[in-house]
Formats: structure tokens, sequence, C-alpha cells
């Protein structure tokens, strides 16, 4: 059974997550039936894409209790690093955030290029929390000040209106409106002259802040950095409702030896 519903409207293609029950939580086969969607837009001959959720959510990120089943997390399940595929489409996307967005919620957002959302609307990068180095691309992609990268990527919530202010959401609407202000969007995008609105979308993204690549080989040593049996652990503490018990590192010198951002495959001891 596929939670992702498509319809279209004029030159408008609209994606749905409609998995209400588990707050549209990314299963596995969801993120592969909505990779699909994206992919099946991107050669068709509609111009604009809409995506939303169904429920209290847009989307609550990974599927955590399929993730505690299967004893392996998200990150390492996913073949990409662009599970959605979204930003590998030269067509505008619009999300309309109707709901929660957590964690691949939030991300699923960011990676459009336009962002609606209701008041009540909860943001949230939930990396942190499940032993993911938070905040490497969400904050940074998004363009948001350094100190609100800070506080998503410690795993502090953000509401609509505040994300709003920041630059993140382009308009805020009440629950009514979402959809039809989304569409009124997609309209005036798909009346564009196409090659223009292709090649301006592509601009548009390739001017996106990115990790240099020092800083994303430091990114990508310290995601290594500790014990990988935490991963697993605040997963099956989510599925079975408890406290998390955390082992933190392998060895107790390990939180002493350090990856250091300009030294590129060493560690450092003391962080010196």
């Amino acid at each position: 059974m596929s939670f992702i519903e498509v319809s279209r409207a004029a030159h408008v293609r609209v994606i749905r997550l409609n998995r209400p029950e588990r707050l549209n939580a990314l299963s596995r086969s969801m993120v592969v039936d909505l990779r699909d969607a994206i992919v099946d837009f991107g050669v068709s001959e509609d111009r604009v894409l809409v995506i939303t959720g169904e429920g209290r959510a847009f989307c609550a990120g990974e599927d955590l209790k399929e993730s505690a089943e299967i004893g392996v997390p998200e990150d390492a399940r996913f073949d990409t690093g662009d599970p959605f595929g979204l930003l590998e489409v030269p067509k505008p996307s619009i999300a309309a955030v109707n709901g929660y967005a957590f964690g691949g919620g939030f991300m699923l957002a960011a990676d459009c290029d336009l962002r609606l959302s209701v008041p009540e609307a909860q943001f949230e990068v939930s990396e942190i929390k499940r032993w993911h180095l938070g905040g490497v691309s969400h904050g940074i992609a998004a363009n948001l000040p350094q100190s609100a990268t800070a506080e998503l990527a410690l795993g502090f919530r953000m509401e609509a209106g505040r994300l709003h202010e920041l630059g993140f959401l382009n308009r805020v609407v009440g629950k009514d409106q979402l959809l039809p202000a989304a569409l009124q969007m997609a309209e005036h995008l798909a009346s564009l002259p196409p090659a223009a609105r292709q090649n301006t979308v592509r601009f548009l993204r390739a001017t996106r802040p990115e990790l240099s690549p020092e800083q994303a080989d430091f990114a990508d040593r310290l995601r290594g950095h500790g014990a990988d049996s935490d991963l697993i652990e605040s997963r099956a503490a989510f599925a079975e409702k408890r406290a998390p018990i955390y082992r933190g590192w392998d060895e107790p010198d390990d939180e002493f030896d350090w990856p250091r951002l300009g030294s590129i495959g060493r560690r450092v001891s003391g962080g010196s």
C-alpha cells in the first residue's frame, strides 16, 4: 500500500503524504514511492510541484519504529544522500506545510524552492536526538542566521511565525487557505516562460549556501566519533516509550580524542 497520493490540476502536480496515523513518518517504502513520484513529475509535462501532508503533520521524518525493528538507522538504509530527488528536477517545487515538519520532513520542505505554512506548524531538525550530527545541512542550506541554525541543530523546535520572520517561509496562511495559496503560486510559476522558469530555478539552487570541502570532511569525521550503538538505542527508546540509555563513546578516552576542522584524516587529543 502506498502512502503517497498524486493528483493534477492544470499544469500543477500535487503530491500528498497520506499516513496521518503515523504523522506521515517516512518508512523506506514511502521514501521510494515519494522519490518515484518526484521523478515521474520531472519527466512529465507538468510544470510545478506542490508537496503537502494529510492530518496534523507535513512529515515527522524517519519512521523510528521501523528503524528499531530492522536494527538499522535511516541513513544506512537509504542509498542516496538526496533521498527525495527534488534538487535533481529542474522544475519549481512548493512545500505546503500543514503541520509538524521534523527531521526528514524539515529537509523535504527545505529542498523545495518555495515554502508556505499554517501558523500552528512546528519545525524541528531532529538529527541530534537520533545520534546524528545536528544541522549540518539544514540550517546552512536554509540560509538561516547562525544563532537560528544553532538552535535548530541542538534540537529545539521553532514555530512557523519565527521561521517566517527569519525568511525560511515565504508565507504563513490559515489552514483553509494553505493549498489554495500554494496552487495560486504554482499557477503563477506555470505561466512563466518555460526556459526562463527552469533556468532561474537552476540558478537559485546553485546559489544556495553549501559546506566547503574541508567542512564536509570535518562533518563526515564527526559523524563517526562516538558509540554506534547509540544510533539504535535512540530509536529503540522511542519505539518502547522509555528514556534512552546512551553509551556516548566506546572507550572513555575517546571523548577527548576528536577530529578537528583543518586536520583532514586526523584526530586531535584534548582538543588542542
